[in-house]
C-alpha cells in the first residue's frame, strides 16, 4: 500500500512540475502601428485612448491563455478588439484606398502544424483576422483575395458590413490630403506615416502551441489593388512551435523582400540566435532596402520581443511570469 501511495505521489509530483511548467510559459504580445510617433505631438486623451485599447485587447487574450484557451482563440478574440477600435489601421479606421474605400488585409498562423490562411483586399468582412482563420480551417488554400475572400466568408456565415462601415472621418480627411499631393502617406498630428499601421498578436498557449496574426488597412491613398506584406505568410505573418511567432509592421514591399517573419524564425531555428537579436538583425537588413517599421514576436520558451526602428510603435505585453507592458514611444 505504501508502495501504491509513493508511485501516486511521485506522479502527482510530475505532473505538477509539468502543468506549472506549462502555465509559465503562457505569453501574449501585441503592436498596433510602428512609425514617427512622437509624445510632443500626442495630447493626453489620444495617449490614454491608445494605452487603454492596447491594454484592453491583451489582457483579453491572456484570460484566454490563462484559462487554458488556445493560441489561436487568444489571437482571434485579441485582434478582433483593435479591429473594432477606430484608433487602429485595421477594420473600422483602416486607411483608405485611392477610391475612397477601405481594403484589408490579414493573416493567420499557428505553429504546431504550420497551417495558415489569409485574406487580401477585402471590402466587407467585419473582422478579417476571423476570415483568415476561417480560410485556413475551411478551405484548401492559403489566400483569397478581394471579391473571392467577401464571397467565402459570406458563404461561411462571417459578420459582413457595408464598406461605409469601415470608413471614419479622420480616414477620409486623410486619404483626400493625400491624393491633392499625390502622396501615399501624410503627417498626421501624432503619427508621421500612414503606410505603417498595422494590429498584430502573437500567443503562446499552455499546450506550448505558437500562433500568430495580423491585419490592416494597407497604406493611404494605395492604387491599383496594392497589397503590402500582412497578407503574405512569411513576409508579415509567421508561426512555428519549433522556434517562434512573428507579427510585422512597417513599410510593407521592404518586408516582403526581407521576407522579414521568416528571416527571423530562421536565425533562430539555424543560427541559434535569440528572439530579440534576430528581430533586429531583420530590421537591419529592411533598413538596408530603405524600410523601417518593427516586429513583435515570442519564442517557444515564451520569451517576448518589441522591437522597432521608427520612433514608435504601439505595443503591449503579458509575460510568462504575468507582467504587464504597455508602450507607445521608443525608450
Amino acid at each position: 500500500m505504501m508502495k501504491n501511495f509513493l508511485i501516486s505521489l511521485i506522479l502527482l509530483l510530475i505532473y505538477s512540475c509539468q502543468s506549472t511548467k506549462s502555465e509559465n510559459n503562457i505569453a501574449i504580445v501585441i503592436h498596433g502601428g510602428a512609425g514617427t510617433i512622437l509624445k510632443e505631438n500626442m495630447t493626453t486623451e489620444v495617449e490614454s485612448a491608445y494605452l487603454n485599447k492596447l491594454e484592453e485587447a491583451v489582457q483579453t487574450g491572456y484570460e484566454i491563455l490563462k484559462n487554458g484557451g488556445s493560441s489561436q482563440s487568444a489571437v482571434d478574440e485579441t485582434i478582433k478588439i483593435m479591429e473594432d477600435s477606430p484608433l487602429f489601421n485595421a477594420g473600422i479606421g483602416a486607411a483608405l484606398t485611392n477610391e475612397e474605400t477601405a481594403s484589408l488585409d490579414a493573416s493567420f498562423m499557428e505553429g504546431k502544424n504550420l497551417n495558415a490562411g489569409a485574406i487580401a483586399g477585402s471590402k466587407y468582412i467585419k473582422n478579417p483576422i476571423s476570415a483568415a482563420i476561417s480560410v485556413m480551417e475551411d478551405s484548401p488554400h492559403v489566400l483569397l483575395s478581394s471579391d473571392g475572400a467577401d464571397e467565402f466568408a459570406i458563404k461561411m456565415g462571417l459578420d459582413t458590413v457595408p464598406n461605409s462601415y469601415f470608413i471614419t472621418e479622420r480616414r477620409l480627411n486623410s486619404v483626400r490630403k493625400a491624393k491633392k499631393d499625390d502622396m501615399f502617406s501624410f503627417e498626421y498630428s501624432y503619427i508621421n506615416d500612414s503606410k505603417y499601421g498595422t494590429v498584430g498578436c502573437v500567443a503562446i498557449d499552455k499546450m506550448g502551441n505558437i500562433s500568430s496574426g495580423t491585419s490592416t488597412g494597407g497604406t493611404t491613398n494605395k492604387k491599383w489593388g496594392r497589397i503590402g506584406d500582412v497578407p503574405i505568410i512569411g513576409a508579415g505573418t509567421y508561426a512555428n512551435n519549433d522556434c517562434c511567432g512573428i507579427s510585422t509592421t512597417g513599410w510593407g514591399e521592404h518586408f516582403i523582400r526581407n521576407v522579414v517573419a521568416y528571416d527571423i524564425a530562421a536565425q533562430i531555428i539555424y543560427n541559434d540566435k535569440g528572439i530579440k537579436e534576430a528581430s533586429i538583425n531583420s530590421l537591419d537588413k529592411v533598413m538596408k532596402t530603405g524600410g523601417d517599421g518593427g516586429v513583435i514576436g515570442l519564442d517557444n520558451k515564451g520569451n517576448i520581443s518589441m522591437e522597432f526602428n521608427t520612433a514608435g510603435m504601439y505595443r503591449a505585453s503579458i509575460d510568462k511570469n504575468g507582467n504587464l507592458t504597455v508602450k507607445i514611444y521608443s525608450d
